[in-house]
C-alpha cells in the first residue's frame, strides 16, 4: 500500500513552513516559493503541475547518467537487502567496498592515484584533503607546513575548512572567523581580473607570478598545499589556459608543496575528459571526487590519494600517521554498491566523449545568444558540458545585472522547456553527460525565448 500522496496546494503553502532551503534566504523561500519537483526520468524533470522540462542543472552537477541509470538503482536496492550498513573503521570492512577502491584505482591509475579515503559527499573529500595535507607534512617532519593556498573564485564546499579555502565572499562573510593561514591568489578569470588582462595565457602567467610571489612572501617551509579546481565551477565557470594548471604543479612541486585538485565536478567525464587532471595532462598529489561517482543516487564521495603520499603514511613506524579523522558513513556498503554499478556504467557509455560534443554544441549556441542579446557580457566553457553565462546591464561598464531580470530569464527559460541555474551574475548550464543533440537544442532555444522575454 502507497503511502497517501499530498495535494499540490498542500505542498506548496507547506514547503517553506518547517524546511529551511540551504542556498537560500529563510524569508525568500517563503515569499517565492520554489520548484517543487516530483519526478524525473532521462534527462528531464516533472514538477507538481505536470510541467516537464530538461534538467540543464543535472541535478546539481551530479546526474551525469540521467535519472534513469537503471543498473545503480538496482544496485542501491540489492545492497539494501545483503548489507544495508556498517562501518569500515578501524577492524571492519565490507565487500563492497574493497572491490570499488580496486576500480577506482584502476580508474585513476593515468592520474598516479592508487589510494581512496571514502567519505559522504564532496565538503567531505575537501575536508579529508585539508587535513591529510598538514598530517603529511607532520610526519615527514615538516610541522610547520600548515598553510593553504587557493584561488579567487574557487569553491570548495561548505565546511569551516572548504569555506577557508573558499574563494567567493558569498560562502565566507556571514560565518567569520574563518580558518587561519588561508590565502587566496587571482583566478585566471579573462572577464573580470586586477590585472585587466584579456589574453587567456598572458593571464595565466600574471597569476602564476602572483603564485610564486604568495609563496615568497609566506615562506615555503609554511605551506601545506595548494587547492584548486581544474576548471572552476560554482565560481561560474572559468576555464583557465591550458598552461595553468601545469604551471601550478611545476610551481607546488619546486616548493614541496603538496597540489590537491578539487575534482567533485570534474571527475568521472563533465570536461570531456575522465578527469580535470587529465585534461590538463596534471598528476595531483590528491583528488577529491564526490557528486558523479555514484550518479548522486546516493551521498558518496572519495579522495584519492597518490603513491607518493602513500609511502610516506605506510611506512611511518613512529604513530604520527595514524588518521584521527573519518566519518559514520564513509565506506558506505549501500553507497560503494552504486558507485561500482555507476563507475561500470559510465565507463561503458564512454561518457566524456558525448560531453566533448555536446559541449562544443552548447557552447556555439551560447556564443549565438550573445551575438543577439547584449544582456550577455561573457560566454564560459567549451570544456565538456559545463558553460556559463555572465549576464551584465551594460556591456561597456560590465555593470552587472539585477537579481529581477536573471530571475525572470530563468522562469522564462524554465516555462520553455529548460532548468538553468542561476548563480549571481551567472547564469549556469551543468546537463546530464547523456544528454542528445535534441535536448541541448531544447536548453538553447528554451534560453532564447528567457532573453528574448527580457530585451527590448
Amino acid at each position: 500500500m502507497t503511502a497517501h500522496q499530498p495535494d499540490a496546494n498542500f505542498l506548496k503553502e507547506h514547503n517553506a513552513r518547517s524546511l529551511w532551503h540551504p542556498m537560500a534566504h529563510p524569508g525568500d523561500s517563503l515569499a517565492n516559493p520554489p520548484t517543487i519537483v516530483t519526478g524525473a526520468s532521462g534527462v528531464r524533470i516533472k514538477d507538481v503541475d505536470g510541467h516537464e522540462v530538461v534538467d540543464a542543472v543535472g541535478g546539481l552537477w551530479n546526474v551525469n547518467l540521467g535519472f534513469s541509470c537503471q543498473p545503480v538503482k538496482d544496485a542501491i536496492a540489492a545492497q539494501l537487502d545483503v548489507l544495508p550498513y556498517y562501518s569500515i573503521f578501524r577492524g571492519t570492512t565490507n565487500d563492497q567496498v574493497i572491490q570499488l577502491a580496486e576500480e577506482l584505482r584502476d580508474f585513476f591509475a593515468p592520474d598516479g592515484l592508487s589510494r581512496a579515503f571514502f567519505t559522504s559527499g564532496g565538503s567531505d573529500s575537501v575536508e579529508t584533503a585539508l587535513r591529510l595535507a598538514r598530517q603529511y607534512h607532520k610526519v615527514r617532519g615538516e610541522p610547520s607546513r600548515v598553510k593553504y593556498l587557493s584561488l579567487k573564485k574557487g569553491y570548495h564546499g561548505t565546511h569551516f575548512g572548504g569555506a577557508s579555502v573558499n574563494g567567493n565572499a558569498n560562502f565566507r562573510t556571514a560565518y567569520e572567523p574563518l580558518l587561519a593561514g588561508c590565502h587566496h591568489i587571482p583566478a585566471p578569470y579573462t572577464y573580470r581580473n586586477p590585472f585587466n588582462e584579456t589574453d587567456p595565457e598572458r593571464l595565466a602567467q600574471l597569476c602564476l607570478a602572483a603564485l610564486e610571489d604568495e609563496i615568497a612572501f609566506q615562506g615555503a617551509g609554511t605551506i601545506a598545499a595548494f587547492i584548486m579546481e581544474p576548471i572552476l565551477g560554482a565560481g561560474g565557470v572559468i576555464p583557465p589556459h591550458e598552461s595553468f594548471m601545469p604551471g601550478v604543479a611545476e610551481i607546488c612541486r619546486k616548493h614541496g608543496i603538496l597540489l590537491i585538485a578539487d575534482e567533485v565536478i570534474t571527475a568521472f567525464g563533465r570536461c570531456g575528459s575522465w578527469s580535470g587532471s587529465r585534461h590538463w595532462g596534471v598528476q595531483p598529489d590528491m583528488m577529491c571526487t564526490a557528486k558523479a561517482i555514484t550518479n548522486g543516487y546516493f551521498p558518496f564521495g572519495a579522495l584519492m590519494i597518490s603513491e607518493r603520499l602513500v609511502e610516506v603514511f605506510e611506512k611511518d613506524e613512529s604513530g604520527k600517521a595514524a588518521i584521527g579523522h573519518g566519518y559514520t558513513y564513509s565506506g558506505h556498503p549501500v553507497g560503494a554498491a552504486a558507485a561500482l554499478a555507476c563507475l561500470a556504467e559510465t565507463k561503458r557509455l564512454d561518457v566524456p566523449t558525448n560531453a566533448a560534443a555536446r559541449g562544443a554544441q552548447i557552447c556555439a549556441g551560447l556564443q549565438d545568444l550573445q551575438e543577439r542579446y547584449s544582456l550577455i557580457g561573457d560566454v564560459r566553457g567549451g570544456h565538456g558540458l559545463m558553460s556559463a553565462l555572465e549576464l551584465v546591464s551594460d556591456r561597456t561598464t560590465k555593470a552587472a545585472i539585477d537579481k529581477k531580470t536573471i530571475n525572470t530569464v530563468q522562469e522564462v527559460a524554465y516555462q520553455n522547456g529548460a532548468m538553468v541555474r542561476v548563480s549571481g551574475p551567472n547564469i549556469i548550464l551543468s546537463p546530464p553527460l547523456v544528454l542528445t543533440e535534441a535536448d541541448a537544442a531544447q536548453i538553447l532555444s528554451a534560453l532564447d525565448a528567457g532573453f528574448a522575454a527580457v530585451s527590448g
